[in-house]
């Protein structure tokens, strides 16, 4: 006698919604001008105060209300709900 064991099949759904994103996001249309505006100041400040830094920031968590901001070096910002975050490319497009 032979046993087999048929365990029951079940299927599981993907949601193919999450990976059909793009991984690029246009933020300038998403940013308000005078954010973009302080994020640059701050990153020029930031580079003028520490011109020997070597490490290149990711972005700037910036508040919306206050427009006081932190570079961020990490992989992944964590923002608190007032914060924004805007990317080093947006910021340093209209640098040069």
């Amino acid at each position: 006698m032979v046993y087999t064991s048929q365990q029951p099949t079940t299927r599981t759904t993907v949601d193919t919604r999450v990976n059909s994103r793009p991984e690029q996001i246009d933020f300038s249309a998403l940013l308000d001008p005078s954010l973009l505006q302080s994020a640059r100041h701050i990153y020029r400040t930031y580079y003028e105060v520490h011109p020997d830094q070597t490490g290149r920031p990711i972005g700037i968590a910036i508040d919306r209300f206050t427009h006081r901001g932190k570079l961020i070096f990490g992989a992944k910002p964590i923002l608190l709900p007032q914060e924004c975050f805007v990317p080093v490319a947006q910021i340093e497009s209209d640098l040069y």
